[in-house]
């Protein structure tokens, strides 16, 4: 069993919960993060920086200039979550380079430090997307390419070095803090506003954050997960209409829902400028967790229900706090 573990990204949507798991379960965890975060060290993190089983140690921003030999030295493994996300609307090489500069150059200066700091393993939080993302810059979005691109060069790297390389491919992530497209689809679905989605019948996958930090926890202290790559989920797929269904319930909201041709949707979605979105509502993106149920006998701690009502109950608390500020 891994003694300590450094969780990169910590005091992001996921990493805080991953502390949280690590910590709470015997493992001593440093928090790799740019500053020092509140998230980190109040309310129910508390009692775990006061015992000790989590520390929060400054690295800088991520690449070039990032200072990784404090957070490594001694650590048994790292959790790689930190990253450049998605972001709507931005183009361009320079918009690419930044992907490649934080999203694989880093990558593998942080797998690099931590061979040289004779930490054991790597796991490292790709995507789902990253599947079929790997080719040339442009094939796909930016963020999808440079996973890909990340796991194809770390995959290289680490099989010269004395470092495993664990691969986990997380489709789109939700739970409590969630943002992005999430969160938006939440906002639609408490305003009432009716959705022409009802004619989509398309397969997707996602995973609840508990899932997914149940999953890389596996991933850091199970043997057999050297070498890896794990697409991870709930374990259950659904249709747009469907998850629009079940975030109304979890939100105790009517689900209003309409038919219209998917060809007028895309039309509309363009006309809009947002086709992106559109396809994204549309498409299929469904992963097979059998690899990492049958190597690890890992399966999912709780249902998409849960997770969703999870969400939903932050989701009220925050939409509640907003409106008390007149925000």
């Amino acid at each position: 069993m891994a003694r300590t573990v450094v969780v990169t990204g910590a005091s992001g949507f996921i990493g805080v919960p991953m502390c949280a798991l690590l910590a709470r379960t015997g493992v001593r965890v440093r928090a790799a993060v740019r500053r020092e975060s509140t998230a980190l060290a109040a309310g129910r993190m508390t009692d775990l920086v006061q015992s000790g089983m989590l520390q929060q140690i400054v690295v800088g921003d991520l690449g070039k200039t990032a200072d990784w030999s404090a957070a490594l030295q001694g650590a048994d493994a790292v959790v790689h979550l930190a990253a450049r996300v998605h972001v709507p609307g931005t183009h361009g090489q320079a918009h690419r380079n930044h992907f490649r500069e934080l999203n694989v150059d880093a990558t593998l200066q942080l797998a690099k430090a931590a061979h040289r700091a004779g930490v054991k393993r790597l796991v490292f939080v790709s995507s789902a997307k990253a599947d079929a993302g790997h080719g040339e810059i442009g094939a796909g979005d930016a963020y999808s390419w440079s996973k890909a691109e990340a796991e194809r060069l770390l995959q290289h790297a680490t099989s010269r070095l004395a470092l495993e390389c664990v691969i986990v491919r997380p489709p789109l992530v939700y739970g409590p803090g969630v943002r992005a497209n999430f969160l938006r689809l939440m906002r639609l679905v408490d305003s009432g506003v009716p959705l022409p989605l009802a004619g989509i019948s398309n397969r997707r996958s996602l995973v609840f954050v508990g899932n997914l930090v149940d999953a890389l926890r596996a991933c850091c202290l199970h043997a057999e997960a050297a070498g890896r790559v794990f697409p991870v989920s709930d374990g259950e797929d659904v249709s747009t209409p469907e998850l629009i269904r079940r975030i109304a319930r979890a939100l105790g909201r009517p689900a209003r829902l309409f038919w219209l041709p998917r060809a007028l949707l895309r039309l509309a979605g363009g006309l809009a400028g947002q086709a992106q979105a559109i396809d994204r509502l549309t498409s299929d993106l469904s992963v097979d967790v059998g690899s990492i149920r049958s190597v690890l006998g890992w399966n999912a701690p709780y249902s998409m229900e849960h997770g969703l009502a999870e969400t939903a109950s932050w989701y009220l608390a925050h939409r509640g706090r907003a409106k008390a500020r007149g925000s």
